[in-house]
């Protein structure tokens, strides 16, 4: 999350003398103004809000159908439940986002270091995620005729290795710098660098944010799927077609939620750097770009079930199934429940009746 993105109300024109209140407008920048801080508090809440629904119905539904499913899971639907998994963890932290964007962080130290770590782990996971799904579509359409051993190894073993596990490595400055400070009665929840080099420690983690979460899964996934599509433009039928619109869909829809963000995000570590020059008038207007950026790239996780989910047949045949044993377990719970009563009721009354004679 970006830096300070909560309500901050305390700045005015009568505490500015305070020096825990300038070393705070120092932590800012010395171009921030109560606009973006206004801006956030309405934005923010809004579009969290809203992804946090459609994520909760959605991945909901996916993690419902596949643990119906335990038996004809594929490999794709492997990837497709940790996917799902992690979006579904992912969503779960909007809320307490959306309350530190609109009032401030209200809530215990502890809880700023769970959200924190989860919203690492899960934000590094999904896009790691969607490489070794391309990764498998890779080698299914490609390689067809000899990598399903590759495919189960990648599915069943080295996906921990590959995903989860350089997820949980990156959480460790969250767990090192995320803290609640109290600036002024207002509560802020972010990491908190080092002054003395807190500029080389924003540069730092910045690259490695962009390097993991867009350039090396990005090229991966371009890379696979720019392969694919050559294979399947040679090819012909409704089929082949079909997998070709759904492959470039797919290529779309990662690089058009997340690219925009990652460059606004790069611009901003290269005017750190000192590389690019910016007014004041460009520098709120570029970290207010980058707060509705990260929103929209946000969705992404919305548009997983969909993508990756609702557009092949074989699952919507499942959710069918799988809601319909829902509602009929409910059904006969419920029909169950009258029968109980009514023997009850019929036993009272033979009861009474028997005592009556």
């Amino acid at each position: 999350m970006e830096l300070f993105s909560g309500s901050i109300d305390f700045l005015d024109d009568n505490n500015t003398d305070s020096n825990g209140t300038e070393d705070f407008l120092d932590l800012l920048g010395p171009c921030f103004t109560q606009e973006n801080n206004d801006f956030n508090r309405i934005f923010l809440p809004t579009v969290y809000s809203f992804i946090f629904l459609l994520g909760i119905i959605g991945n909901g539904l996916v993690v419902l159908v596949m643990g119906y499913q335990k038996k004809s899971r594929t490999m794709t639907d492997k990837y497709r439940l940790h996917l799902s998994v992690a979006d579904l963890l992912f969503v779960f932290t909007l809320p307490f986002w959306s309350v530190d964007a609109a009032i401030g962080w209200y809530f215990k130290e502890f809880l700023c270091k769970a959200v924190h770590v989860i919203y690492t782990v899960n934000l590094y996971s999904s896009v790691l995620i969607l490489a070794f799904i391309s990764l498998d579509r890779y080698l299914a359409i490609v390689h067809a005729t000899n990598s399903q051993g590759s495919r189960k190894l990648l599915a069943e073993r080295i996906v921990y290795a590959g995903v989860w596990l350089p997820a949980i490595l990156l959480t460790v400055p969250d767990l090192v710098f995320a803290s609640v400070s109290d600036i002024e009665g207002t509560f802020v929840c972010d990491r908190i660098y080092p002054v003395e080099n807190r500029e080389n420690w924003t540069v730092g983690f910045r690259f490695l944010h962009i390097t993991v979460g867009l350039v090396l899964p990005g090229l991966i996934i371009l890379t696979c799927y720019c392969v694919i599509i050559s294979k399947l433009s040679h090819s012909k039928g409704h089929q082949k077609r079909k997998a070709l619109k759904t492959t470039v869909i797919l290529i779309l829809a990662f690089f058009a939620c997340w690219l925009p963000y990652y460059i606004c995000l790069t611009i901003d570590t290269f005017g750190l750097l000192g590389l690019l020059k910016f007014d004041c008038y460009m520098d709120n207007m570029l970290h207010k770009w980058i707060s509705i950026t990260e929103a929209l790239a946000f969705f992404h996780c919305c548009l997983n079930p969909i993508l990756y989910a609702f557009l092949g047949a074989k699952f919507k045949t499942s959710a069918q199934n799988a809601l319909t044993s829902v509602s009929r377990g409910s059904s006969l719970k419920i029909l169950s429940k009258k029968r109980a009563g009514l023997s009850s009721v019929s036993t009272e009354s033979e009861s009474s009746s028997f005592h009556s004679s």
